[in-house]
């Protein structure tokens, strides 16, 4: 025995023998999967090692409510990774100005990136501290900082290595503020002030003069008018402007730029309401090299708008969703020269199938099509599309209802490339299904309230579409635990699937599911023959769980959400309303430190006590939806306590509602609101 254990110790670890850029070329294989990252790491003591020297992007999530504990876990995982270069911060809502000042000293130098979109509770003094000790900055997040004013926009200022930055919603920053950023921050080419109301023309203009070198702008909602335009024609390398929801963008704004932008590539000015063909013939004239252009739920799409928009003769991709289409506008578009590859029509009344055949039998290089509720095409415009654009990628088609089922055998005679294809609330059947199969790259399908589809169908799916990764069986009620069984089977690489109101559908299938170990969305709400038994298959085997809706699973009680307790580690975002789980239910549920966002709408077993006591016991929640009745009920600390977190709590005082035939439901009002 003791020869043998002399023997072991003299054993070489081949792993000793692969120099450290050999194992880290090893680790950028594993960077998709954190849990294979972390199962490397618990190998030895060496990999442990390496894998922390290896890392550069790193997303903590503390799970605590106390500051104190909440600061000590961020430095320990800063102690393990030394040298991270981009540091995720959106699953930390209690960032403050100390937590903040460790961070800029542990990373110094080395950090590129922060993302501070969603945090909380650290001012100018906080980001003052960041910028100066890492000086190497180039991008940074302050998304949502609705509390940050000019002060902190100054303090940003100082970090002159700056060249991609979000101030999305900070609407307390000012002219002022954006001003010295503009003249401190010479290099920033990304620029986000999207619903920044404090920022007007002056700021904007500052932007032009100074920040030479930006590529992309950002400006949607801000009350600009046509007096900072001309300053923004400086920007000489511009390619990304979008200036979506300004209503102080006019005709009259759009005909003073007569130099027009020499290196614009996408112009977003979707829900610009006072814009017509005639402003968009004046920018289109003097804007050479336009290749994506939004003019969604804007001007009226005639002739002359075409017209105006033929001159663009680099166009690749327009979007009209929500405009009033005219036939020969949609005609004069099939005339262009240049070759579209994408179009979107989604929700424009006018379109016909007249119209629409004149666009797909020309531009026959389509790659993505969107006629989401173009309720007045039929199975001609179907034909066509699929006879004239073999190449489509994404084909949308939600809410065509006079389109036959015969129609969507053509689908997948033609378009064997589609990588995505939504036939929501259509009449697609079996035999559809059969020809759709054909589609092998199919990744992302949409089947929900088709009511003529069963499992037959489904089962042509599961057998030929195995790269499929989202499957929307919403309300199809045909579907049972045979077609989503073959789904299973055969699409092993599925990641989000939707069997609400499926009302046939029972354990069986979530047994069935498990098997698809990547799946990170189930929607299942609705069912009810669906108990904790098959909840139970779910958490143990799918351990990258991140979001389950089982509202109405009136069979789903507190022994589910034990094992989800245990198992469901990556657990986000949780909607138990109508269900029979209880207080106990939830305080284990409480124990998942890295719960978002909770539901828990008519819970007949939940009591004031049980839910303060929940609520308080998951730290990490940014969002939860209660019964109005639980606002009396509550006590004033608690919700306090949850507001100081940086939770947003919203109030639901409804009823229950009885369910509609699915025969002749469209869509209810609680799903729209609760999603």
């Amino acid at each position: 025995m003791k020869k043998q254990a002399r023997i072991q110790q003299t054993q070489i670890n081949p792993f000793d023998f692969l120099s450290e850029e050999i194992v880290f070329a090893i680790l950028d294989y594993l960077n998709t999967n954190p849990f294979d990252r972390k199962s490397f790491s618990l190998v030895s003591k060496s990999f442990y090692a390496i894998e922390s020297r290896h890392r550069r992007t790193l997303k903590p999530f503390p799970r605590t409510t106390n500051d104190h504990h909440h600061h000590y876990q961020l430095k320990k995982v800063l102690n393990r990774y030394p040298f991270v270069t981009h540091l995720d911060l959106t699953l930390c809502p209690r960032i403050t100005d100390s937590s903040l000042s460790y961070m800029s000293n542990s990373c110094g130098k080395d950090l590129k990136k922060i993302d501070l979109s969603r945090s909380r509770f650290f001012t100018h003094l906080g980001l003052s501290n960041l910028v100066s000790n890492c000086g190497n900055l180039v991008e940074i997040d302050l998304s949502n900082a609705v509390h940050l004013n000019d002060t902190a926009a100054a303090a940003v200022a100082s970090c002159r290595s700056l060249e991609r930055l979000s101030l999305s919603r900070c609407k307390s920053v000012t002219d002022i503020g954006i001003g010295c950023i503009a003249v401190g921050c010479l290099k920033l080419r990304v620029l986000n002030l999207k619903w920044c109301l404090g920022i007007g023309d002056l700021g904007v203009a500052l932007i032009g003069v100074k920040c030479k070198e930006i590529r992309s702008l950002d400006l949607s909602h801000l009350l600009i008018t046509r007096k900072c335009l001309p300053s923004l024609l400086k920007l000489q390398y511009l390619e990304d402007l979008v200036l979506e929801g300004c209503c102080g963008i006019n005709d009259e704004s759009l005909v003073s730029l007569k130099q027009g932008w020499t290196s614009l590539k996408t112009l977003n000015m979707s829900y610009c309401e006072d814009v017509t063909h005639v402003g968009v013939s004046s920018l289109t004239s003097s804007t050479g090299c336009l290749q994506n252009l939004n003019l969604a739920y804007g001007p009226l799409v005639t002739l002359a708008l075409s017209e105006s928009i033929q001159k663009l003769s680099k166009l690749q991709s327009i979007r009209l969703d929500g405009c009033h289409v005219t036939c020969s506008g949609l005609k004069g578009i099939g005339n262009w020269c240049v070759s579209l590859k994408e179009l979107s029509l989604s929700k424009c009344t006018g379109v016909t199938d007249d119209g629409l055949s004149s666009i797909v039998t020309k531009h026959t290089n389509l790659k993505m099509l969107d006629i989401t509720c173009c309720r007045k095409i039929t199975h001609s415009s179907i034909s066509n599309i699929a006879k004239s654009c073999g190449s489509l990628v994404s084909l949308k088609m939600e809410s065509c209802a006079l389109v036959p089922s015969e129609a969507f055998v053509l689908i997948g005679q033609y378009c064997h490339f589609l990588q995505e294809l939504d036939l929501t609330d259509n009449d697609v059947d079996d035999e559809g299904l059969k020809s759709v199969s054909r589609c092998s790259e199919l990744s992302v399908l949409k089947l929900g309230i088709c009511l003529n589809i069963t499992d037959d169908g489904l089962i042509y799916i599961g057998n030929r579409c195995q790269k499929l990764i989202e499957l929307d069986l919403y309300r199809s009620i045909g579907i049972t635990d045979k077609g989503i069984s073959a789904v299973a089977s055969g699409c092993a690489a599925l990641e989000m699937i939707n069997i609400s109101y499926c009302e046939n559908v029972t354990d069986s299938s979530l047994t069935s599911l498990s098997n698809c170990c990547k799946l990170n969305t189930l929607e299942s709400r609705g069912c009810p023959l669906i108990t904790s038994s098959g909840l139970k298959s779910i958490a143990i085997r799918c351990r990258q769980l991140t979001k389950l809706d089982i509202k109405k699973c009136v069979n789903v009680n507190d022994s589910g959400m034990i094992p989800l307790a245990r198992f469901s580690h990556n657990l986000r975002q949780i909607n138990l309303s109508y269900s029979s789980v209880t207080d106990v239910g939830l305080l284990y549920l409480a124990s998942l430190g890295c719960l978002q966002s909770l539901t828990v709408l008519h819970l007949e077993g939940l009591t004031p006590s049980g839910l303060a006591a929940a609520l308080l016991g998951c730290g990490g929640l940014t969002k939860v939806k209660l019964q109005s009745s639980f606002r009396t009920l509550l006590q004033r600390s608690v919700l306090e306590n949850l507001e100081a977190r940086g939770c947003v709590i919203q109030w639901r005082d409804k009823v229950f509602q009885a369910e509609l035939d699915p025969k002749c439901w469209k869509l209810q009002a609680e799903d729209i609101e609760e999603g």
